[in-house]
């Protein structure tokens, strides 16, 4: 592995620097959480530093295959047929490409394209991964084609989201409603979490289901079987790299990193990243370490903002633990140039990292020029869209499977024990307080504050005070108070927070309208998921910032009730939007809440599973939270305290008819002079 040693040393003086440079966060949230990450990875390394002989190595393997597989989920307990299909071929120079349809869970379609020599025998395969391209099997046929040229039976196959295989695809915009691959995979990911799993077990069912496929071929060795991939593709490598031991060479680029870098960079997609993974004592080493003394080679990019400083901690734990199996020369780590992706010296290493473990080193490893075809020419099936096949399904129907083989319905009390468990109950004391600046609006006087809601947290809120002595009074004077969730929803003439604060206020009441924890830098601003980001980092690190928010709901109820003006028996608290779940989240938990106010929230968590698409769902999720209960359990929960629910909308912000307890608001159009007329109406019943 010339090739492999020389890159590596060139590179070395590259990946110090950048493991040095880089900066601390700004962010609060993330910088709080990171430091929680960091103390996981330190913690976790203590114990990779106790492990010095195999066995001890191979009860550490055991132990991190079970917590895979558990915060996976499991992997689909399904034994059935694939039933192949070729639906055409290609016949290139010196190969065939055969377009390959199977499923890899019942009417749940793989679309694929097959390399194969055109001379018959029984060659070494290889499944290789497609990253994020939206046309997915079209991109690493360069790759494929250089080594079926030298000896390789390669299987391209689309991921999840991507190809043929797009879950939201709407024939009137010729493309899908999510955007593209990536917003589908978190939208996956937040419904795979509702239900205790993560979606990342699909995408390895489909790559188990791949090696199943090619074992099946007469014209494969089965016995020499290899995987690769870059990016996501790259992510998908290392997970079946790691879990599927027929695998005898791999080669992931562009993803293998170590948290301690990954946590606050650019930390990866939900298909690419597991919940709990942190809390769990995992890093992406244990994934190479998981099969010591399986070949793999670690590959990275110089300008990649998955950086080769975090591959080279990889790579050097990784290096250590093999040097306990007596096998270094089967670890390897190599940085090409140029940003992320796999250009040529990095695909040449792929194909000498193969010849080496697949074909006993017999074999030239430069790239060859080769014809490259549309992504049309490849296409598998008719239309180009496997929801065309009668009876196909999409993810969220096998995720909807799921909840419904595994659901079990919860008692209250049992609930009330899982919101204290989640740490969303506060201490009741009284938060300290700074006021940053103070005005006067002539409905009230409002202060802009910060508190502490917990150590290293700090939420930013407005405080309005009545001018007026006048409205209600409880004993010694004491006003009854008001609890407002900020937002800065897309809500068309609704009135604003800052609106209904004055009036609340101008009715005598002290309301504090706070702003719960965020890391509103983080949001993308792709359609539909939110700021998922932030949301899937806390679930890492084993909290839940849906949880976390409602604490800080608490918090702010805490600093009404500590004040020498309010009534802390009569406190109300209101919320819009999904901001509406942490607030019944809170309520739930804590009686000092007497009356809740939510408007256009969504009405079901479990509504969330029955379509492909959801607004904002991350920002609602706990881990299994809908196997046992839904929002009217939370509802439930408040006993007899009185809910207010104006305008329940479904997860695509959509206002729905539903039978119950629910108001609904006429539609007042351009007659502005309206505009406040009812909500007004709305305020005199939640004030009461």
């Amino acid at each position: 592995m010339k090739l492999v040693n020389i890159a590596l040393l060139c590179t070395t003086f590259f990946i110090a620097d950048s493991l040095f440079a880089q900066e601390p966060t700004r962010d609060p949230l993330l910088r709080w959480m990171d430091q929680i990450a960091q103390r996981q990875l330190q913690e976790r390394q203590r114990t990779i530093d106790q492990i010095h002989t195999v066995a001890e190595a191979e009860r550490r393997k055991q132990k991190v295959r079970e917590t895979l597989l558990e915060v996976l989920g499991g992997l689909p307990d399904y034994h059935g047929p694939l039933n192949p299909k070729v639906t055409g071929e290609i016949k290139a120079d010196g190969y065939t490409i055969e377009k390959v349809l199977f499923q890899s869970l019942p009417n749940f379609y793989v679309t694929g394209d097959l390399y194969r020599p055109n001379q018959p025998g029984r060659y070494p395969a290889i499944l290789f991964q497609s990253g994020h391209t939206q046309e997915g099997k079209p991109e690493p046929q360069r790759a494929a084609a250089n080594l079926v040229l030298k000896g390789f039976v390669v299987l391209a196959t689309d991921p999840i989201g991507q190809g043929e295989r797009e879950q939201s695809y709407d024939p009137q915009l010729s493309g899908p409603l999510g955007g593209w691959s990536v917003p589908e995979h978190i939208q996956a990911g937040a419904q795979s979490i509702l239900i205790a799993e993560s979606a990342a077990r699909f995408f390895i069912w489909d790559a188990k289901r791949g090696i199943d496929y090619l074992v099946s071929r007469p014209d494969v060795d089965a016995t020499r079987l290899g995987a690769a991939g870059c990016s996501g593709g790259g992510a998908l490598t290392t997970f079946i790299g790691a879990l599927d031991p027929r695998l005898k060479a791999v080669v992931p680029a562009c993803y293998p990193n170590s948290y301690q870098l990954l946590f606050a960079g650019p930390d990866p997609d939900t298909e690419m990243s597991l919940p709990q993974f942190l809390a769990r004592g995992l890093d992406v080493a244990d994934y190479v370490e998981l099969t010591a003394p399986t070949p793999w080679l670690i590959q990275a990019t110089e300008g990649d903002y998955f950086t080769p400083a975090g591959a080279r901690l990889v790579y050097e734990e990784a290096r250590h633990w093999y040097g306990i199996y007596g096998a270094e020369d089967k670890l390897a780590f190599f940085v090409g140039p140029g940003p992320h992706g796999t250009p040529l010296v990095s695909r040449e290493a792929v194909y000498q990292w193969m010849i080496r473990w697949l074909k006993d080193g017999r074999g030239d490893f430069h790239e060859q020029p080769v014809h490259l075809y549309t992504n049309f020419d490849l296409l598998v099936t008719p239309t180009g869209h496997v929801e065309d096949i009668p009876g196909s399904r999409k993810l969220y129907q096998l995720i909807l499977d799921d909840f419904h083989a595994k659901k079990r319905q919860g008692t209250i009390p049992e609930l009330q024990a899982e919101l204290r468990r989640l740490g969303i109950p506060s201490d009741s004391s009284a938060p300290e307080m700074n006021v940053l600046d103070e005005s006067n609006t002539g409905e009230a006087r409002r202060q802009h504050i910060k508190f502490a809601s917990e150590p290293g947290i700090e939420i930013e809120a407005n405080l309005y005070i009545p001018s007026s002595p006048s409205g209600p009074a409880g004993p010694s004077g004491r006003k009854p108070a008001v609890l407002l969730v900020a937002d800065h929803g897309p809500y068309f003439q609704a009135a604003s927070t800052d609106s209904l604060a004055k009036r609340m206020a101008n009715k005598g009441r002290v309301v504090l309208t706070l702003e719960p924890r965020d890391s509103p830098g983080e949001d993308t601003h792709a359609p539909f998921v939110g700021n998922w980001i932030t949301n899937s980092r806390a679930n890492q690190i084993g909290l839940n910032l849906p949880a976390m928010r409602a604490h800080d709901i608490l918090r702010g109820v805490d600093l009404l009730s500590a004040r020498s003006d309010v009534d802390p028996a009569s406190i109300h608290c209101g919320a819009r939007g999904v901001k509406g779940v942490w607030l019944l989240l809170a309520a739930a938990v804590d009686p000092r809440i007497g009356k809740v106010w939510l408007d256009r929230t969504p009405y079901s968590l479990r509504a969330a599973l029955e379509n492909t698409l959801n607004t904002d769902l991350f920002d609602a999720v706990i881990p299994g939270f809908a196997l046992h209960w839904d929002l009217e359990d939370l509802v439930k929960a408040m006993g007899n305290r009185p809910v207010l629910w104006t305008d329940p909308a479904n997860w695509m912000n959509r206002i729905v008819a539903l039978s119950g307890p629910y108001q609904y608001r006429t539609i007042l159009g351009d007659t502005t002079d309206l505009a406040d007329a009812q909500d007004d109406a709305y305020i005199d019943e939640f004030l009461k």
